[in-house]
């Protein structure tokens, strides 16, 4: 059967009509791009060429076989950057998921803009999901890598899983623009004693939950949870309708809702987790591109553990 070595000589010899030309532009000597031709022939059972010693030309069915072979070789090629392509990370698809307040982070967009310029190629499959469901789904092989603000703790099989530490967000506290310390500067969390909170159920937000029970204890309180919201942004309408002040990522200020204000909190534990996971034996390169994406954003925007 021939093959693609023969194609291409075929091919030149077709297109210049000249053993001679084809050869030097094959940079081989004229004998064996002769042989492989005949050879070609003979598999074939066809005459592709009429040869003499004046002129080279092609046969009917060297005709049709000269498309033939031009299509196969170009889909040679084809097939052979595809491979290289998708072994680089250039192309295949990536199934990306992140928390809802990741959705504000800076981290998110730089990310997805530098992937989105470096490779293309890769379809992005993105999806919200809660931190502890995003940990079951990467176990599970359902998505490659997940955007998470928690460390997988009472997760089964942890040591399946790669977690890089991409940030320890600021937390500050939302509150109605008419409060008492919405002017305030610097927040120390005992100012907020006795205050009304507004949080996200604890099923959903654990995190951030814990995170509030932990400066408040310290601060000497508990904190009184009076109504709860699904998403953390959601938070953020019910402070400005006064029933309460939140703990939130510092990254919800970009929400520019009319009555709410945001003070830091003076506490070094006040921040929140974000952290990239998948799985580690997934050894796609469209993973790796992605984490080295997500690495190069952490630099450029000066994050860190």
């Amino acid at each position: 059967m021939f093959d693609l070595r023969q194609l291409r000589y075929f091919v030149e010899v077709a297109e210049t009509l000249s053993f001679t030309q084809a050869a030097q532009r094959l940079h081989i000597s004229q004998p064996p791009l002769s042989q492989q031709i005949q050879s070609l022939e003979a598999d074939l059972g066809v005459r592709l060429l009429d040869r003499n010693r004046r002129r080279v030309a092609l046969t009917e069915p060297g005709r049709l076989f000269l498309a033939e072979a031009k299509a196969i070789l170009a889909r040679a090629d084809s097939a052979r950057t595809v491979v290289t392509e998708a072994a680089a990370g250039f192309t295949g698809h990536l199934r990306l998921a992140y928390a809802v307040s990741v959705s504000f982070h800076p981290a998110l967009p730089e990310t997805l803009l530098r992937f989105s310029h470096a490779v293309p190629g890769v379809s992005l499959h993105l999806g919200e999901m809660f931190t502890g469901a995003q940990y079951d789904a990467i176990l599970a092989g359902q998505i490659d890598v997940g955007l998470l603000r928690a460390h997988p703790e009472g997760v089964a099989n942890t040591r399946q899983l790669n977690v890089e530490i991409i940030d320890h967000e600021p937390l500050v506290i939302a509150l109605p623009v008419a409060h008492r310390l919405a002017k305030q500067p610097l927040l120390r969390m005992a100012d907020l004693a006795g205050e009304r909170f507004v949080a996200p159920p604890r099923a959903q937000a654990a995190t951030l939950n814990d995170r509030l029970a932990l400066l408040a204890n310290k601060a000497g309180f508990r904190p009184q949870i009076r109504q709860e919201a699904q998403q953390i942004p959601s938070l953020l309408p019910l402070v400005a309708a006064g029933l309460g002040v939140a703990l939130v990522p510092a990254s919800l200020r970009v929400v520019h809702l009319k009555g709410v204000a945001f003070v830091p909190v003076d506490d070094p534990e006040a921040h929140l987790l974000l952290a990239v996971a998948s799985r580690v034996d997934n050894t796609s390169p469209v993973l790796d591109s992605f984490l080295r994406t997500i690495r190069e954003a952490r630099s450029k925007l000066g994050l860190g553990p």
